[in-house]
C-alpha cells in the first residue's frame, strides 16, 4: 500500500473519500434498506460488507460472502421505494492521506505462451 498526502479539500470529504474506497474494498460492514414510501414497509435488506452501484430504476449491490466467495445482487426501484445504506461499524481511515491499491494482476496482461517446432 502507498500513501499520499491528500492535497487541498477538507478533512471531512477526505475522510468520506477514504471511506468510500474502504468500501469499495469490501471493508465496511453495511447495511442497505429498501422502503415503500406509501406503506412505510421495509421492502428489502442487505446487510454485509457490500459495494453499491445505483444506477436507473435499479442497485447492483455486490457483497464478499467469505474468500473468493463474491455476489452480486440486483434490486429493482420503483417510484414509491427508496434505499437507504447505513455503515454498522466504524471503521479507521486518515484524514491527513489517501491510500492508492496496487494489484498487480491489473497491470500485467493475461498472456498465454506456446513453445513448440518452428
Amino acid at each position: 500500500m502507498l500513501g499520499l498526502s491528500a492535497c487541498g479539500g477538507s478533512d471531512a470529504k477526505t475522510v468520506s473519500d477514504n471511506i468510500s474506497k474502504e468500501a469499495e474494498q469490501f471493508n465496511v460492514q453495511r447495511k442497505i434498506t429498501g422502503i415503500n414510501g406509501i406503506t412505510d414497509k421495509v421492502a428489502f435488506e442487505v446487510e454485509g460488507r457490500c459495494s453499491l452501484e445505483p444506477q436507473d430504476r435499479k442497485l447492483m449491490v455486490t457483497c464478499r460472502h467469505g474468500d473468493n466467495d463474491y455476489r452480486k445482487h440486483y434490486v429493482g426501484l420503483s417510484d414509491n421505494v427508496f434505499w437507504l445504506a447505513e455503515q454498522l461499524d466504524p471503521i479507521d481511515v486518515s484524514r491527513y492521506h489517501t491510500s492508492i491499491i496496487i494489484r498487480p494482476e491489473a497491470l500485467i496482461p493475461d498472456f498465454k505462451v506456446e513453445a513448440g517446432k518452428q
